[in-house]
């Protein structure tokens, strides 16, 4: 069984493209999970109105957070392989295709993406190269690659990263990186989604950061903090 989780928060504009873009991917057993953080524009019509049952919409949430809503639409996920999705990108029809066959022996994929503007126009052609994308912690501990709309994580991946630690800066970093200590991640050089970048989008990820330096060493010890934590409580994941 298939699982996309999905945070929306006002994505009124380009939701509908999304949607459609995974639900044509997804068999009659699959489901996407959405969960909504009290969105005040037509967020929640646009999705009641597909009247699909593959989507569970969990709305009235007050998050105000996009790492904490994403969370719970993945607490409530019932697949043995598991995507996160943005609410404003759209996928490429093969994305679960390849994501499915190219994860067996692994805990997590990432795949690349081109980038888009507002009108779907394209703004570059690879992630990865802007990025300068490689695996390995210290790598993304330095520079994230995890971007989260191009992850598929197993189950047992996800069981081991949740509950996401209070202190954390994005979701999608936590999860990287710690497959890079106690999983096995694996970097896929396919284009899977186009990626919208646009003044709106709710995760900082691949855009210029404005913190302070001070911030910016103070995440990334709280991130080696929280995964020694983990490690210690969990140890290492446990595949099925």
């Amino acid at each position: 069984m298939i699982s996309v989780c999905m945070a929306t928060y006002n994505g009124e504009k380009y939701l509908d493209k999304q949607l459609d873009s995974i639900l044509a991917q997804l068999g009659n057993g699959d489901e996407i999970i959405i969960s909504d953080d009290s969105s005040t524009d037509n967020t929640i019509s646009i999705i009641e109105n597909y009247n699909d049952r593959r989507i569970i919409l969990l709305k009235n949430n007050n998050f105000k957070s996009p790492a904490f809503n994403l969370e719970n639409a993945l607490s409530h996920a019932q697949g043995d392989y598991i995507f996160l999705s943005d609410q404003d990108d759209i996928w490429m029809e093969n994305k679960v295709e390849i994501n499915i066959r190219e994860i067996a022996g692994y805990d997590v994929i990432v795949s690349d993406c081109t980038l888009i503007d507002e009108n779907d126009l394209q703004t570059a052609d690879s992630f990865y190269r802007i990025n300068g994308s490689k695996m390995g912690f210290i790598n993304n501990l330095i520079k994230n690659s995890y971007l989260g709309c191009c992850m598929l994580v197993t189950r047992s991946m996800l069981d081991y990263v949740l509950p996401f630690p209070k202190g954390i800066a994005m979701h999608d970093i936590w999860i990287g990186l710690n497959a890079e200590i106690v999983g096995k991640p694996r970097f896929i050089s396919d284009k899977l989604i186009m990626y919208r970048r646009h003044g709106e989008n709710m995760s900082p990820t691949s855009g210029r950061s404005n913190f302070s330096l001070y911030y910016k060493l103070l995440y990334r010890i709280k991130f080696m903090y929280y995964i020694t934590l983990r490690i210690l409580k969990k140890g290492r994941i446990t595949r099925a």
